[in-house]
């Protein structure tokens, strides 16, 4: 019988670091919230309102109880501030509202939406969150693809939500969840029933797998497949909003690799004048030549009828200028004070198509002030969390991470989304900002603070005694 030796010349085999049952679980559970933060009204076209607003505070009710249960590491005073006070002004408008029935049931949402962004900020690493918010996006994509294609190939006419085959044609396509125009000419909508959600989560889908590919990643192969997939479906929906906000992203990843690339921090001051010169001139430029280029991108110059959209919502505006209205987002069509009273393609309008105006509406100047700090001081933070290498001693050289790119590159997206769309207001742009905000202050450095070394230590990873305890209170303090 064979006998080990005593005298080995290296170690005793080990079998290989697995994940623990339980965080697969998590993670698995964090992909749920992410796919249902990202696929939006599509639960509301599948399975009615009521039924979506049930899922909604049983997943809410699922991951209170997960965080109450775990109690993963936080820094209460590391918390977003802006976010909580905007929230906590939606809350107090109730008191105000001129529809307290919405702006309970809106503000209910909000939170929820909140709570799940601190809670998968809390529970996953930097990377595991990139590739959870990879995997709910693959669900998102597929789904849209599969769905086209069925009723493109096999139902062969429109289809109307609750899976509805119609008898006759509607009077107007809006009212279609899908248009079946997968193989013709026409705009596509996936599983959101409208075609710009469905761009804006391409375009999502597009950044998030390119940095997934950039830290080399697994499977690299297929990644590059959904890069492709994504690619077509922005292309099909055809939103006029996100091909500018692809630019923008374009301009603004450009300007963090020439950032990265400086050897001094005054080299990059000539950087921020020269792109400061071009996001100006190029910001004028669309203004003064949108006739033009909404032209050549197939819509009206005053944005496909949202200027008149505008103008009513400013009108009520006007009314309560201050403290607003109350908070509703989105609009409740049921509610008498929104039902019938801005109608577009001979529906009731759920928003105001720009969420400046809509927290206007809502909110007043102080929502508005409030909504301002908020994504200054998200965009302050994502800003420098991509451009300065990551430091906490004295050592400057440390490798920079894909991954840290994620926050400005979806900023981008959701302020240039927001001047035409309410959407950042509600579901994944709400929650990608409370959550990419909660994240950047709580874990400033990839891989390293509590949370991230936590969850390194119960894989198996990392085994620290007293001296690695006390280092990662420094760094996380940093």
């Amino acid at each position: 019988m064979a006998v080990r030796s005593k005298h080995p010349v290296a170690a005793a085999p080990t079998a290989p670091v697995r994940e623990k049952t339980a965080h697969l679980l998590l993670r698995a559970w964090c992909i749920v919230i992410l796919f249902l933060s990202l696929s939006g009204v599509a639960w509301i076209n599948a399975i009615g309102s009521i039924a979506t607003g049930a899922l909604i505070v049983a997943t809410g009710v699922v991951s209170l109880i997960l965080w109450l249960v775990m109690r993963p590491p936080v820094q209460w005073r590391r918390l977003p501030w802006f976010p909580v006070a905007y929230a906590l002004w939606a809350g107090l408008s109730i008191a105000w509202s001129q529809w307290p029935g919405t702006s309970a049931l809106t503000w209910a949402l909000l939170l929820i939406t909140a709570m799940q962004g601190f809670f998968v900020a809390a529970v996953l690493t930097w990377r595991e969150l990139v590739r959870a918010i990879a995997s709910a996006l693959k669900w998102c994509l597929g789904l849209s693809l599969l769905f086209e294609f069925i009723v493109a190939a096999f139902i062969r006419q429109p289809l109307l939500p609750g899976f509805v085959i119609p008898d006759t044609p509607a009077a107007d396509p809006i009212v279609y969840w899908c248009r079946g125009n997968l193989f013709n000419d026409g705009r596509i909508q996936g599983i959101y029933g409208s075609a710009n959600p469905l761009a804006a989560v391409c375009l999502l889908a597009i950044i998030v797998f390119a940095i997934r590919l950039a830290s080399r990643a697994p499977r690299r192969a297929f990644l590059i497949v959904w890069i492709v997939i994504a690619a077509f479906l922005m292309y099909r929906a055809s939103s006029a909003t996100i091909y500018l906000a692809t630019l923008g992203v374009a301009v603004v990843l450009a300007t963090v690799l020439l950032m990265r690339s400086a050897k001094r921090p005054g080299a990059r001051t000539k950087w921020y004048v020269v792109f400061a010169v071009v996001g100006i001139g190029g910001a004028l430029s669309i203004w003064l030549l949108r006739d033009r280029i909404f032209s050549a991108l197939g819509r009206s110059s005053d944005l496909t009828g949202r200027e008149t959209i505008w103008q009513s919502v400013l009108a009520r505006t006007a009314q309560h200028p201050v403290v607003g209205n109350g908070f509703a987002t989105p609009w409740i069509p049921t509610d008498p004070h929104f039902d019938g009273w801005i109608i577009d393609h001979g529906q009731t309008v759920m928003q105001a198509h720009n969420m400046w105006i809509d927290v206007s509406m809502q909110l007043g100047i102080v929502g508005v002030v409030l909504l301002g700090m908020l994504y200054l001081a998200y965009v302050w933070r994502a800003w420098f969390f991509a451009v300065d290498r990551p430091r906490w001693d004295l050592r400057d050289d440390r490798p920079y991470s894909a991954v840290t790119l994620l926050p400005t590159l979806v900023g981008a997206l959701l302020l240039v989304q927001g001047l035409a769309e309410s959407e950042p207001l509600l579901l994944w742009g709400w929650m990608f900002v409370v959550m990419l905000a909660f994240k950047i202050k709580q874990s400033p450095h990839v891989g390293m603070g509590r949370i991230e070394q936590r969850v390194a230590i119960e894989r198996g990873e990392l085994v620290p005694d007293a001296a690695d305890e006390a280092q990662l209170d420094n760094r996380a303090h940093w």
